[in-house]
């Protein structure tokens, strides 16, 4: 893509233009993917952090400087991605008994806050219904059955692009209520 066609379709797609935003994605989804499964070695996980690239990617896109090259840009983003992936698996894999003794009643939950934990779900549940019905099922796909992009297409019967596309706006959306909520915790 010329440099004279990218900047017309980043201006649209900056602008919330769901058609040049997909376009975009539809674009630079390879690039994006393939530089990410070299790093991170995983099919699935590269999935993921792709659908966070680009979801990241579009709500900074008024951030990109024309002065520079987007795919670098583009790629930078998914670079410092795959950075805070590592760094949240490095954190993950620590041994989880460390220090465990020091600590351990001070995160036992009492049935005060499981009763709070359960009613945290609750409402969650609800703001999930509130959704569109797509989206809806989106999130029970992604989030709660773990489905992979592919999978969640054939059930759907939308292409894989649609699918990576209503993935990221789910989330967006659901961010955005659940912050509405008071959830910024979660």
């Amino acid at each position: 893509m010329t440099k004279d066609q990218l900047l017309p379709l980043l201006q649209k797609a900056l602008e919330k233009n769901q058609k040049a935003q997909t376009q975009l994605i539809n674009y630079y989804w390879n690039d994006v993917f393939s530089f990410t499964l070299l790093k991170v070695g995983d099919y699935t996980m590269a999935d993921e952090i792709t659908v966070t690239v680009f979801a990241k990617v579009l709500s900074k896109l008024n951030l990109y400087d024309p002065a520079f090259q987007f795919k670098t840009w583009l790629l930078t983003v998914t670079q410092n991605t795959i950075i805070d992936y590592w760094r949240k698996k490095s954190r993950e894999t620590e041994e989880p008994t460390d220090g465990l003794e020091m600590v351990k009643n001070q995160f036992a939950k009492s049935p005060e806050e499981l009763m709070i934990s359960e009613e945290e779900q609750k409402k969650i549940s609800k703001i999930i219904e509130t959704l569109d019905a797509n989206y809806q099922a989106i999130i029970r796909l992604r989030f709660f059955e773990e489905r992979s992009i592919k999978e969640i297409s054939e059930e759907l019967q939308i292409s894989v692009s649609n699918t990576k596309v209503r993935i990221m706006r789910a989330k967006k959306l659901l961010a955005k209520l659940l912050k509405d909520e008071d959830f910024s915790e979660l």
